[in-house]
């Protein structure tokens, strides 16, 4: 298999893992009872501690390496920015896509990584697509349930984040075939990114997580955050 043909089929596994969340959120038919409601408020918790650690390890290091302070700053501005406007757009026409759009803003640059990297570190590549699957699994059933609980139809849902585990391979590739002799360009990318999922974290997720008079959910927060430190100890 050519290194192209892997960087297709890894971001794809990493993406694919979404859409599986999504199914395992469709499963989950119980009640909407107490505990099924402090579980998911775990989970929508351990979703933003991956999407904290993302920031924290995946997208700012690239731009600090590789950006100016300036260009850092700007890129990481812009990124709080554009999203903060897309997410009032979307608040105005009585909808909430945060957990769907954080989703996709980590994905999507981590692909491109994930290509640009695989040209010179093999096995880092395939261990990055792995940790980008983990984070996509529990992103993909809270984005599930948000959409589900805007009246969004399941089947609509799932058709949406199997179509989005096919931007890993497009990302892959341009990473893979354009990027990998531009790396301030590839981190100008992950950085306007970073910006823009820790805007959606403070925005819209974390206040998700707390379920009142329960004390136990905000743990999933280290949880995920514990999996993304761990992903970054691996990958070296």
């Amino acid at each position: 298999m050519t290194q192209l043909a892997e960087v297709v089929v890894f971001s794809w596994i990493a993406g694919v893992a979404s859409f599986a969340g999504g199914v395992l959120a469709k499963l989950e038919g119980t009640a909407e009872t107490e505990a099924k409601q402090r579980l998911v408020h775990g989970v929508v918790a351990f979703g933003g501690g991956v999407l904290v650690a993302a920031v924290a390890f995946a997208l700012a290091p690239v731009g600090m390496d590789n950006l100016p302070p300036a260009g850092l700053a700007a890129a990481f501005c812009l990124g709080g920015i554009a999203f903060c406007v897309l997410d009032a757009i979307i608040a105005r026409r009585g909808g909430s896509r945060a957990q769907f759009m954080a989703m996709l803003m980590d994905f999507v640059p981590e692909a491109i990584a994930l290509g640009a990297l695989f040209g010179h570190d093999h096995r880092a590549g395939i261990l990055l697509a792995l940790f980008i699957g983990a984070q996509n699994l529990p992103e993909g059933f809270n984005a599930y349930r948000e959409s589900v609980a805007n009246r969004i139809g399941s089947r609509a849902v799932l058709v949406t984040l199997l179509s989005v585990s096919l931007l890993g391979p497009a990302a892959g590739c341009t990473g893979f075939l354009f990027l990998q002799d531009l790396p301030m360009l590839t981190a100008f990318i992950m950085s306007f990114a970073g910006g823009g999922i820790l805007y959606l974290i403070f925005q819209d997720i974390a206040p998700q997580s707390r379920f009142p008079r329960h004390w136990v959910p905000p743990l999933g927060a280290v949880l995920g955050f514990v999996v993304g430190m761990v992903g970054k100890r691996v990958l070296g």
